[in-house]
């Protein structure tokens, strides 16, 4: 039987952070440490931007991306380009996209992908508020920049084929050999997608 080292205040702040992505229940001590240590500088701080964040974040109803301002700040923003939405899968793709500033479009979040052994069907993704969107004048291009997985390629299958009742052109990322990587330590699956997409210099 363990014994108890800390007040159930600490150890719940420890069982909480040890839910997020990529913290175990050591990595979340450590910062709980961390964040005890430092009170006044770091974990004050901390609550209240969470508290801030719990009371001001909202979930944009035009393309499901999380801001602080309705409509988001990326589908406010006059200069992106109105007639391409990429899709993705999660918020985190589209702020990787944005990181990377390869494309001023708009955005359109699905929310996660398919997944019927878990449950989630067309209905729970963000999948008609896209149909919707394509329908607009101005949109040309669906650019489907979903994950490289066998969920996210069947997703991309999916609306790609609920959009051919559209006029759009329906577009997705180039997969293959990534920038810097060598043969001999890539999967066949990457060398197949490689060897697919291949084209004249």
């Amino acid at each position: 039987m363990s014994r108890k080292i800390a007040g159930p205040e600490i150890e719940r702040l420890v069982q909480l952070l040890a839910r997020l992505p990529g913290l175990g229940p050591r990595s979340a001590r450590k910062a709980v440490l961390s964040l005890l240590k430092r009170r006044n500088d770091l974990l004050l701080p901390l609550s209240d931007a969470l508290q801030r964040a719990v009371d001001k974040i909202a979930e944009c109803p035009i393309c499901g991306n999380l801001d602080t301002v309705v409509p988001c700040s990326v589908c406010a923003d006059p200069r992106r380009d109105q007639s391409l939405i990429v899709v993705v899968e999660e918020v985190g793709d589209l702020w990787a996209l944005e990181r990377a500033n390869v494309v001023s479009a708009r955005y359109h979040v699905l929310g996660g992908h398919l997944s019927p052994l878990d449950g989630i069907g067309p209905e729970q993704l963000n999948i008609a508020t896209l149909l919707t969107r394509a329908r607009s004048p101005e949109v040309k291009e669906i650019l489907l920049a979903l994950n490289a997985t066998v969920e996210g390629q069947s997703t991309a299958h999916y609306i790609s084929d609920q959009l051919t009742a559209t006029d759009v052109t329906v577009s997705r990322l180039a997969q293959g050999v990534p920038i810097g990587g060598e043969l001999d330590y890539l999967d066949d699956g990457t060398l197949a997608a490689a060897f697919k997409a291949r084209r004249k210099l």
